[in-house]
């Protein structure tokens, strides 16, 4: 197993599909590379299906036990299932989705070999949920929830970002995991530095209190210093890496782009590696390459100054990418 040069063992990749999707959030960074949905068609600068699964095989070799495929949309790759077949039995294969498309595809997912699915859903009404997504796809992803269920991905994360748009849905987010055996909520906190409008940030502080005050238990995680919420039988998480360097210190993943680019920051785009013609020897390099520069974002790449400021460490300035 390879880690960096403070002690960060990689043990967890994150896989992006494609950019492509079916809706447009409002706050979407698109893992960190912008608001870049083009065409709903399939596009040539996506991975196969085959550059996939060998770069699984190689990460595998360094001891790399889960993936998680995302998007854009990943379900909008009608060869999910074969990647998802394909990859690695070592490795624990979950999916991010908005779950327009898992009513019909749940099972053959799980058969497959997907283990765990987290389906983003920041409002229960629907005129809320489509003002944030841009999409009239409410009672679909509704469904999809209950088609996860029905299939065996049980429990279903349930992503919310939480920002000045859905800020007010959090209390009802809260009471609908307690409610519905099988969900759990998984809260994340808003990133305005990867989104443009740092006027929708709220003080994500607030709702951590908030949640200590009504929480039955509250449960600390290893995985990016993150709290538990257990609230009348529901669990929620808070997923908080703004200005947080254990969060950072804490973050044992690497990403790959739709494209074939090795990342080792969701924050960065200065540090993109190419994998080349995708050969194996070529993916194994760029691996060891990106694991080697990875830094924790807060307290290393960003360090405070004078004014209690975060800014960017000048020992990185016009460091070298591939």
């Amino acid at each position: 197993m390879l880690e960096d040069d403070f002690g960060r063992e990689v043990t967890g990749v994150r896989v992006s599909l494609t950019d492509r999707c079916n809706f447009d959030c409002v706050y979407c960074h698109n893992e960190g590379l912008g608001d870049t949905r083009g065409p709903m068609e399939a596009q040539d600068d996506e991975m196969s299906a085959d550059d996939v699964v060998r770069f699984l095989e190689v990460a595998a070799e360094f001891g790399v036990d889960s993936v998680k495929f995302t998007g854009g949309e990943p379900m909008l790759r009608g060869d999910l299932e074969e990647i998802i077949r394909r990859t690695p039995d070592s490795m624990e294969v979950s999916m991010t989705t908005n779950g327009t498309y898992l009513p019909g595809r749940a099972g053959d997912l799980v058969d497959a070999g997907l283990e765990r699915v987290n389906v983003s859903q920041d409002a229960l009404d629907p005129e809320a949920f489509a003002e944030i997504t841009k999409s009239g796809a409410y009672e679909k992803v509704m469904e999809g929830v209950e088609a996860a269920l029905d299939a065996g991905l049980d429990p279903v994360k349930l992503n919310m970002v939480v920002f000045e748009h859905t800020a007010g849905y959090v209390e009802g987010m809260v009471n609908h995991v307690a409610e519905n055996d099988g969900l759990q909520l998984q809260l994340i906190e808003y990133m305005p530095e990867l989104t443009g409008k740092p006027e929708w940030n709220i003080d994500i502080g607030r709702v951590h209190d908030w949640l200590a005050d009504i929480a039955d238990e509250v449960e600390h995680r290893e995985m990016h210093d993150r709290k538990r919420y257990w609230v009348d039988g529901g669990m929620v998480e808070i997923v908080d890496p703004v200005e947080n360097a254990t969060f950072c210190a804490n973050c044992h993943r690497v990403r790959v782009t739709h494209e074939g680019y090795l990342k080792g920051c969701l924050n960065r785009n200065d540090d993109l590696r190419s994998m080349g013609e995708m050969t194996k020897p070529e993916i194994r390099e760029t691996f060891r390459e990106t694991v080697a520069n990875r830094v924790p974002y807060y307290g290393e790449y960003m360090i405070k100054n004078d004014d209690d400021e975060w800014e960017i460490n000048e020992e990185y300035i016009g460091a070298p990418t591939a």
